[in-house]
């Protein structure tokens, strides 16, 4: 992802000892270059040449203003119940949302919590002094990891508040490392961070950091709220035909070569699959149904089918998986089988399904949890992942207990959200 290389490339610096602004420098000059091949790269240099101007237009002296910044979109729906909150107890705010990646921004340009949302600009301090000579942010809210030290350095400069929440650390991170003073010193501007475990607390303190909070993760409070939604799915009632279903969520590639394979087997008679494929390029659907050997109908040609007949269903768009995981017996979530990184499992757990994933999980402290709590199975070949499918297939109490499992899990983990406004309220 752009903004994991961005950062891969600012703490090589960090351990050259150049100077990281010259280094943000050269980033941006990189990235206008890396634009003319890469059409996710170049919109994200598109919008940020238009932020200043945005801003400009959506802003007066006399807003009062309160910024909200994510990395990309799992940080936006890890925020999104805490920037809710101030939506609804400051209705005479302007909120500016800001994003690094075009997948967050492109996703949520439109979201309602914000007045504004624009890219956020690379992290030079002319860059940063202009921005907050823009906003002047009576509160600013950072998500998760996500530090940019001249934006920071500028907002502690200007006594302006700010706070981190839902942040989780590793050891292996620059603001534990002999090369890590600038990333350091920024984490000094906020005034509160609010952790998901100890061991970000223990980590902080031992740069002296001590203005600590454990209240877990927002995200427990985000998919609890989607059990208050209607979660009903007309055109998915139909194609389950109330049979066994496994829901494929946010699969890549590599997963897919082994969902196939299940799928292709005498196992899988007489269940339902839905897949969720992370990239729905019609290249790649087209891919995947040349591998499948069941009856397989996708989501943009699903109008005027029987449903029923169909054994597989490709959904090959977006904004639906949260709402199709209410009908899971099983859900299978994908980008652990490779290095792309996991995606969301609480999604699932909330409606008390099983989970499977693959074993690429250490930086997922939920996922290491939910195993030990034996709500989820963890599998690194086509074997495994056949045998942890027809345990759960074949095994309705396994399956159940499973399920139960996650959602008690779920429920344990809930309340960050009512901790960090605690905080701010008083």
């Amino acid at each position: 992802m752009l903004n994991n290389e961005l950062c891969i490339l600012a703490q090589t610096i960090f351990k050259l000892n150049t100077l990281y602004s010259l280094g943000i420098y050269i980033i941006g000059f990189l990235l206008k270059i890396a634009a003319l091949f890469n059409t996710k790269i170049k919109r994200g240099v598109k919008g940020r040449n238009k932020t200043f101007s945005k801003l400009k237009k959506g802003l007066s002296e006399k807003d009062k203003t309160l910024w909200f910044h994510c990395a990309s979109l799992g940080e936006y729906e890890q925020g999104l119940p805490v920037f809710e909150a101030f939506r609804k107890d400051c209705p005479n705010h302007k909120i500016v949302l800001s994003f690094f990646s075009p997948s967050g921004y492109e996703i949520r340009k439109n979201s309602p919590i914000a007045d504004i949302v624009v890219y956020l600009p690379l992290d030079t301090k002319s860059n940063a002094k202009r921005f907050l000579d823009l906003l002047n942010p009576e509160l600013t809210i950072f998500v998760k990891y996500e530090i940019w030290p001249n934006f920071l350095n500028e907002l502690k400069k200007r006594q302006l508040r700010g706070i981190l929440i839902s942040a989780l650390f590793r050891k292996s991170q620059s603001f534990f490392k002999f090369y890590g003073k600038q990333t350091r010193k920024a984490l000094f501007a906020f005034e509160h961070i609010f952790t998901q475990n100890k061991n970000s607390k223990t980590l902080l303190k031992s740069i002296n950091y001590n203005s600590v909070t454990v209240s877990g993760d927002t995200r427990y409070d985000r998919v609890t709220n989607q059990l208050n939604q209607n979660n009903r799915i007309d055109f998915i009632e139909e194609f389950k035909d109330d049979k066994l279903c496994v829901v494929f969520g946010s699969s890549w590639p590599e997963d897919e070569k082994l969902i196939t394979e299940y799928i292709n087997t005498k196992a899988a008679l007489n269940l339902k699959f839905i897949i969720a494929p992370h990239n729905i390029k019609s290249v790649q659907i087209e891919n995947l149904k040349e591998n499948i050997n069941k009856k397989c109908v996708q989501f943009s040609k699903k109008e005027g089918k029987n449903l029923k007949e169909y054994d597989v269903l490709i959904l090959d768009t977006i904004g639906l998986l949260s709402k199709v995981y209410s009908y899971a017996d099983i859900a299978y979530v994908g980008g652990a089988i490779g290095t792309t990184g996991l995606h969301n499992t609480l999604e699932p757990a909330v409606f008390g399904v099983p989970i499977i994933i693959g074993n690429n999980h250490s930086k997922f402290p939920e996922a290491k949890a939910m195993i030990e709590n034996k709500g989820m199975i963890a599998v690194s070949n086509q074997e495994e992942l056949n045998n942890a499918l027809n345990l759960f297939t074949l095994n309705n109490s396994e399956r159940i207990t499973y399920g139960k499992n996650n959602k008690f899990f779920i429920k344990n983990n809930t309340g960050a959200v009512v901790q960090i406004l605690n905080y701010l309220r008083n």
